[in-house]
């Protein structure tokens, strides 16, 4: 990646729906260069894919917290299998599969501490490969939209 296409991420990051036109004119460029840039990325796999935030309270899930949850036995196959678990579970906002004390922390977003109760009690808990889970509720909850190349 040269300075270009590195402007070239920065930009869709800040704005995924960021015209070509728009992005040339800004970088000095023909908007054929800048397409075929953009084009480059992603067939390279850089840029992955564009989509739309929605603020989670207006959606109805203005709780979110994070689930550190343990499995027993911690093999690939019960990992793996409570991984598609969570997946397919609608409050759950991401997963992250870790090592050390814990094997996951699942962020949820969800209506009320009364949802967030039935999440764990009635979901989680009932996982027969589940040995521990903590939750801890959110207060806040900022992500950079831009993370430049290392």
């Amino acid at each position: 990646m040269d300075e270009l296409d590195s402007a070239l991420v920065r930009m869709l990051q800040e704005d995924g729906r960021r015209t070509n036109r728009d992005m040339a004119e800004e970088l000095g460029i023909a908007p054929s260069t800048c397409l075929e840039r953009v084009r480059s990325l992603r067939r390279s796999g850089v840029l992955t894919g564009f989509h739309a935030e929605a603020d989670l309270a207006a959606i109805g899930r203005g709780l979110q917290a994070v689930i550190a949850v343990r499995v027993r036995p911690p093999t690939r196959a019960v990992i793996e299998a409570f991984q598609t678990f969570l997946e397919a579970m609608p409050e759950v906002v991401s997963i992250f599969v870790l090592t050390g004390n814990d094997d996951f922390l699942v962020h949820v977003a969800v209506r009320d501490t009364d949802h967030l109760h039935a999440v764990v009690l009635e979901k989680l808990a009932k996982r027969p490969e589940l040995a521990d889970v903590r939750t801890s509720v959110v207060y806040g909850h900022l992500r950079k939209k831009v993370i430049s190349p290392a």
